[in-house]
């Protein structure tokens, strides 16, 4: 069997063998947008391990081969002293799980290799935080050290490598195919993560279907002042409202800096400022991937010196009112059918279509104010970590009110009605995670403090338990129970459910649920 794929336009294999992160990247190939060279490890290799405890017979071979070509096709060598190749090692299933599984960034970065790579681009301090986040990434995925450890440890390197020491008995390998090795098991062994598992029965997906692995080179984000990383909608993933791409971008950082929630992410616009020439590419690479997928996507993007790269596409996964609108107008721009557009929207996506919102007419005690990242309207007792929000709910509804929220805290944001964090942006892990679950979410409230059983802004402290009510679509998170407006069915919604009614012979005397569901029925049939 055949367990490596190129990621090359030529690439036949569907997304159960080249996971959905893999077959996207194909695609963009196909497109002729920019994508890193490397190569996926099929699902098929994931299944095998997971069953015998080891990587299959033959993958060893077919790796170093792999590794081999993708050295010739950029002209590097995983870690050599000159001209130092670095890879990212990213997990991939059929079905998206957003942030459930290992990734690790910059492989191949020996000391030898930082000090080679240091030397080329003449920017020892580049080179060193490269390193330092390949230990980062190492320690936690194949060593298991949880971020508050390695928060301990600082930026030094001989601290993260003697805590991998202290936890695996051994250092980090020199040999950088061993380093490629531990984390393609790493990746592979993460599928079965309690996290992993919790996402996958939250969301319905198979426990069976196993993941990929993509390897690719490394382009890096964190290189200079004309570097950086972000992620773009090509509509507004809570409107649906088309326009001007919807996101976040970080200047100098690499990509796991703007999905995690860690780091204050500046909105997208600001790249057409510093970097014009990058802002066109990536509005062309959304208006391809958009064109070929018939629906609103959303790209992982790094530029490096001012070269865009392309990392990932999703299509689709809106919010209610989004899904909802971005179906409607597609019809009308004669994108897709009636037909299909009917077909895209499920009941869950009628359930949230009729956003409330907090009514702020009125008097309210507003505790804090940050931006919107998924719409509706959340009250409960205020939360501070997973597990107490986990705890608590079993008394009613809770708000897991946190700094930022890692796929650690994945248990506490299934159990809370909503989240706040104090950090991140529209893109990153709360965001993400809530609007798959449909929940209220408001994230980047900067004056917002976290600390043990209480939250404090604006110059006051509430304890854990406190009743907070939150507005996902505008953003406040205010003291008690504040009066709510119910949000209007819409323009789009109105025009959908009479395509349905027009279908299904139905009228509008039966409610949103039953019109759609006969009008799925006849389209059946």
């Amino acid at each position: 069997m055949t367990y490596i794929h190129p990621l090359s336009a030529e690439t036949e294999q569907p997304p159960g063998v080249l996971g959905g992160k893999g077959h996207g990247l194909v695609v963009l190939r196909r497109l002729g947008l920019p994508v890193p060279p490397g190569f996926v490890i099929g699902t098929e290799a994931c299944r095998a391990f997971l069953r015998d405890g080891r990587l299959p017979g033959g993958l060893a071979a077919e790796l170093a081969a792999a590794v081999r070509d993708l050295e010739a096709a950029t002209g590097r060598r995983l870690g050599g002293p000159e001209r130092p190749l670095a890879v990212a090692v990213r997990s991939g299933g059929s079905v998206s799980m957003p942030g459930m599984m290992n990734t690790i960034l910059n492989l191949g970065l020996t000391a030898e290799a930082t000090a080679g790579l240091a030397a080329e681009t003449g920017d020892p301090r580049f080179a060193l935080d490269s390193r330092l986040r390949f230990l980062s990434g190492f320690a936690s995925a194949v060593c298991g050290l949880s971020p508050e450890t390695l928060r301990e440890a600082g930026d030094r390197a001989d601290a993260i490598e003697a805590l991998i020491v202290e936890r695996s008995g051994e250092p980090v390998p020199d040999d950088p195919m061993r380093q490629l090795e531990l984390a393609v098991r790493a990746v592979f062994s993460s599928w079965e993560t309690p996290r992993a598992r919790t996402y996958r029965q939250l969301h319905g997906i198979p426990h069976d279907l196993g993941t990929a692995v993509t390897v690719q080179a490394m382009v890096f984000g964190n290189r200079d002042d004309r570097s950086g990383s972000g992620v773009a909608f090509s509509r507004d993933p809570n409107t649906g409202e088309p326009g001007l791409p919807y996101g976040d971008v970080l200047f100098g950082r690499q990509g796991e800096d703007v999905v995690s929630g860690g780091s204050l992410t500046r909105p997208l616009p600001e790249l057409a400022e510093r970097e014009p020439a990058t802002w066109a590419a990536l509005l062309e690479a959304l208006r391809r991937a958009e064109e070929h997928y018939r629906d609103a996507c959303h790209v992982e993007f790094t530029f490096e010196a001012g070269e865009l790269w392309i990392l990932q596409v999703r299509p689709g996964g809106l919010a209610g009112h989004a899904a909802v609108r971005v179906a409607v107008d597609l019809a009308d721009e004669g994108v897709i059918s009636r037909r299909e557009a009917l077909l895209r929207i499920s009941p869950q996506h009628l359930q949230r279509a009729c956003t409330p919102r907090m009514d702020t007419a009125g008097p309210i005690d507003v505790l804090t104010r940050g931006l919107g990242a998924c719409p509706g309207v959340a009250a409960g007792r205020v939360a501070t970590t997973a597990d107490r929000a986990v705890r608590m709910a079993a008394g009613g509804p809770v708000i897991l009110v946190r700094p930022e929220t890692s796929p650690l805290d994945l248990h506490g944001l299934a159990a809370a009605a909503g989240v706040v964090t104090a950090r991140g942006g529209p893109t990153s892990h709360a965001a993400v995670v809530a609007r798959s679950m449909g929940k209220p979410a408001v994230v980047g409230a900067a004056d917002l403090m976290v600390e043990a059983a209480c939250v404090r802004a604006g110059g006051r402290t509430f304890p854990e338990g406190t009743l907070v009510t939150i507005d996902g679509t505008g953003g406040e998170v205010a003291i008690g129970s504040p009066p709510v407006v119910t949000g209007t069915h819409g323009s789009h919604l109105r025009r959908l459910l009479e395509w349905a009614d027009e279908v299904s012979g139905a009228g509008p005397d039966r409610s949103e649920a039953e019109r759609l569901a006969a009008a799925h029925a006849a389209l059946a049939t």
